[in-house]
């Protein structure tokens, strides 16, 4: 399917590994010039690097070194792409998740960490993305989150209760900047990327598990019976930042293999 994209221009957040450098993969594929960003400026070239051998057409990858949490960074993101490329079609944002640990071992220095990093940095993004993304031919945000704002899970409780507001503003972002910007968030479950490999591989090291391939197994508690594929989530990301998914926006899109049971 011809998404409709290339030439276009997208921001994505925490892409020089995970989740994030998949929505990066999924969009220069498609010939989307992309800029990605990532604290460490060693394996942000190597990112960089990566996606310009797939990059389709004349696309092209700007690599702009930040931190997520410092506000100037921030503003900085959105100056650079549009200084690299003139404008800015879609804005995809990831982050790091939070440490885990129950509610009585989680400090107020840990929720405020956990708030700039996952909220405040979506909030800054979009204040000095909007203006841009509505000058353009149908501007999209997509928020990569968790699908722990539709369920619980044990021992998160930072993400399961900070990740709640970036829904939220997502939600009121799709008809404040409707019909300019469409807004929408996915929800992935475990993906293999190089933060589950590093878990799975040390339990494997401490004997929890005779292998990789059996380590891995146990993160995938799905009907699917298997882990997803980062791409398969970058695939999506691409998918709702095109006008092929024109008339979806407010939505947030559970993608973790039919693992979770919540009705909505």
């Amino acid at each position: 399917m011809d998404l409709q994209i290339d030439g276009n221009v997208a921001l994505t957040t925490a892409s020089s590994s995970g989740l994030g450098f998949a929505s990066a993969q999924a969009l220069v594929r498609e010939g989307v010039n992309v800029v990605v960003n990532g604290r460490d400026e060693d394996r942000l070239a190597e990112a960089a690097a990566e996606l310009r051998k797939e990059a389709a057409g004349d696309a092209t990858v700007h690599p702009v070194q930040g931190d997520l949490t410092d506000e100037d960074d921030i503003q900085r993101l959105v100056d650079e792409t549009l200084a690299e490329f003139g404008r800015l079609d879609h804005l995809v944002t990831s982050a790091g998740g939070p440490p885990s640990g129950p509610f009585l071992e989680t400090d107020d220095e840990d929720w405020e960490h956990a708030y700039e990093l996952l909220v405040m940095s979506v909030v800054r993004l979009t204040r000095a993305a909007a203006e841009p993304l509505q000058e353009g031919d149908g501007g999209t945000i997509v928020n990569i989150t968790s699908r722990s704002v539709k369920e619980a899970i044990d021992g998160l409780v930072l993400s399961n209760s900070v990740r709640m507001s970036v829904i939220g503003l997502e939600k009121t972002l799709s008809q404040e900047l409707a019909p300019d910007v469409r807004a929408n968030a996915v929800l992935p479950g475990p993906h293999e990327t190089s933060r589950i490999e590093d878990l799975v591989n040390a339990a494997v090291e401490r004997g929890e598990y005779d292998s990789y391939e059996e380590g891995l197994q146990e993160w995938a508690n799905n009907p699917l019976d298997r882990i997803g594929d980062p791409i398969e989530l970058g695939n999506t990301v691409a998918f709702l930042s095109s006008p092929k998914s024109g008339f979806i926006t407010g939505q947030s899109v559970v993608i973790d293999g039919g693992a979770g049971n919540a009705n909505l």
